[in-house]
């Protein structure tokens, strides 16, 4: 069973929305998910109102040979970026 972390589009028409899901590769765009692991909302004003992840289960996932989408992929990092960065001004 091939796994894939990818977004789920919800949400009205033309107000998009997104889960962060871990879903089988073969399922279709809406598939049943086997996990929400975050949303996405491109329409937040700063990187933390836009992205909420639970980075456990997303690496529970990846561990596990999980695959994930470009874009997924770029969310991800994103994420980390802005820990960090947040990490980093807390010290300061």
């Amino acid at each position: 069973m091939a796994v894939s972390i990818r977004l789920q589009r919800i949400g009205k028409p033309k107000q998009a929305h997104y889960r962060l899901v871990a879903v089988v590769k073969t399922r279709g765009q809406s598939g049943t998910p086997l996990e929400v692991l975050g949303s996405y909302n491109p329409r937040g004003e700063k990187i933390k109102d836009k992205l909420q992840i639970n980075v456990e289960r997303v690496a529970y996932w990846l561990k596990n040979g999980a695959q994930p989408s470009d874009t997924a992929r770029t969310l991800l990092k994103t994420y980390e970026k802005q820990q960090k960065q947040e990490a980093a001004g807390a010290k300061a």
